[in-house]
């Protein structure tokens, strides 16, 4: 049973749909085609989870749009949230 939504392959969070234990099992589809990986930490229902390794400075992309930037290192099956993201929407400090 699937338990993260990803719309998008250009996506690399998904969205959890029920609370995910470390060590779980994370499964969803996009275009028909299923993947699967193993949670390394406690994801809640609704957080982010990075579901391809991301490197310091990319973007995060969720539902195919650029929600923020990676700012330190996030591996695959980690939770994506404000700890490791920085805002890029709407500032006056950076381009966007």
């Amino acid at each position: 049973m699937e338990n993260l939504i990803v719309l998008s392959e250009a996506d690399n969070v998904g969205n959890a749909i029920e609370d995910i234990e470390k060590n779980e099992v994370v499964s969803f589809s996009v275009n028909g085609q299923k993947h699967e990986f193993t949670a390394k930490e406690r994801i809640p229902f609704g957080f982010k989870i990075a579901i391809k390794d991301i490197k310091k400075g990319e973007p995060i992309i969720k539902y195919h749009e650029i929600i923020g930037k990676a700012s330190r290192d996030i591996d695959l099956g980690h939770l994506v949230h404000v700890h490791n993201v920085e805002g890029c929407r709407g500032r006056g400090d950076i381009n966007n």
